[in-house]
C-alpha cells in the first residue's frame, strides 16, 4: 500500500516536471497505483480484496477488461466521439500501452466498487420491485438491441444510446444466472448494488478524466451538441455515462465469468487446455484488429 502511494507520487512529480516516460504514461502510473493502493487497503480492513484473496480472478480481469473495453472502441469507430493525441510512434509501445491502458478498466471500477460497499450502508436500501419476467423482459432485451443499433445508424443524435444498450441486453438474460446480484437484487427491491456500482463509475470518470487530462498521450472528445462545455477533456454532460458504463461493464464481465466457468467445469484438463489456447488466440487476433483500426481511426496524433 505505502509502496504504491510513492509510485504515484513519483509518477506525479515527475510528470509535472515534464520527465519521461512519467508524462507519457501518466495515466498508466496513475491507475495501477490506485488499483493496488485500493486492493491493499480492502485487505487490511479486512474486506473482500479481489486481488489478495482471488488472485487468479484478479489477473482473469486483465484480457476480460481489454476485451470489454475493445468493444467500445470498435463502436466508437463509428460514432467517432473521442481520438487519442501524442501516442507512442513505436507500434510496440503504442499496443503495449493500449492493453496496460485498457487492462484498467474492470479492475479498477471492481476496487471501487468494493471501497463503496465498505464504506456505505447501501445493502440496507429498500426502494418499489423491479420485475424484468416474461414480455416485459423481451420487450427490454428489444429496446436494448435497439439502442446498440441506432447509434450505428445515426452517431450524431443517438450516441449516447452506448451507454445503455448493453445494460437493457443483458440485464434480463443473467437474471436467472445471477443470484443474490445485480437484477436479482432489483427484483427483491434491494438497489445496493445498483447504487454501489453507479457511485464506483462516477468516481472513476472522475479519476479517468483527471488522470487523462494530465497525461503527455492522452485522449480527447469530439462529442455532437455540448461538447464546449468541459471538465477536464471531458464535456460536463459526457459525466452522466459513468455511471451506467460501470453496470454495462459489470454485467459483462458477469456473462464472460459466467462462460468462461462453464469452459471450466468442461470434458477432461486436456481439453481445457486446448480450449484455453484456442480462446487466448481469438482473444489474441480480436485485439490485434481493433488495435489497428484504432491507430487508423482514432489516433491524431503520435508523441516520440
Amino acid at each position: 500500500m505505502v509502496l504504491s502511494v510513492l509510485v504515484f507520487l513519483l509518477a506525479t512529480a515527475c510528470m509535472l516536471e515534464r520527465i519521461e516516460p512519467f508524462t507519457s504514461w501518466y495515466y498508466v502510473f496513475s491507475w495501477w497505483s490506485y488499483i493496488v493502493f485500493a486492493e491493499s487497503w480492502l485487505h487490511w480492513k479486512g474486506l473482500k480484496s479481489s486481488l489478495f484473496q482471488s488472485p487468479g480472478r484478479f489477473l482473469l480481469q486483465l484480457p476480460m477488461s481489454v476485451t470489454i473495453w475493445l468493444v467500445f472502441e470498435l463502436f466508437n469507430f463509428r460514432l467517432q466521439n473521442w481520438h487519442y493525441v501524442e501516442v507512442p510512434s513505436s507500434l510496440v509501445l503504442r499496443w503495449f500501452g493500449y492493453a496496460v491502458s485498457f487492462a484498467t478498466v474492470l479492475p479498477g471500477l471492481n476496487a471501487t466498487a468494493a471501497l463503496v460497499r465498505g464504506l456505505l450502508p447501501l445493502d440496507s436500501l429498500q426502494w418499489p420491485r423491479l420485475v424484468l419476467r416474461g414480455g416485459r423482459r423481451r420487450w427490454v432485451i428489444g429496446a436494448g438491441f435497439l439502442s446498440l443499433i441506432l447509434p450505428l445508424i445515426w452517431p450524431g443524435i443517438f450516441f449516447p444510446f452506448v451507454w445503455l444498450g448493453f445494460i437493457l441486453v443483458l440485464g434480463p438474460l443473467v437474471l436467472s444466472a445471477e443470484p443474490d446480484g445485480l437484477v436479482q437484487g432489483l427484483e427483491s427491491g434491494k438497489p445496493g448494488k445498483l447504487l454501489e456500482l453507479l457511485i464506483s463509475g462516477m468516481i472513476c470518470g472522475f479519476l479517468w478524466e483527471l488522470w487523462n487530462y494530465w497525461a503527455g498521450a492522452k485522449w480527447i472528445y469530439t462529442v455532437p451538441l455540448f461538447g464546449w462545455l468541459k471538465i477536464f477533456e471531458m464535456p460536463l454532460l459526457g459525466f452522466l455515462g459513468f455511471p451506467p458504463f460501470a453496470v454495462e461493464c459489470y454485467l459483462m464481465s458477469g456473462v464472460a465469468f459466467l462462460l468462461w466457468d462453464c469452459m471450466e467445469k468442461t470434458g477432461s484438463r486436456a481439453r481445457r487446455w486446448i480450449m484455453r489456447g484456442l480462446l487466448g488466440l481469438a482473444l489474441l487476433v480480436f485485439w490485434m484488429l481493433i488495435f489497428s483500426g484504432i491507430d487508423r481511426n482514432t489516433v491524431i496524433s503520435y508523441g516520440a
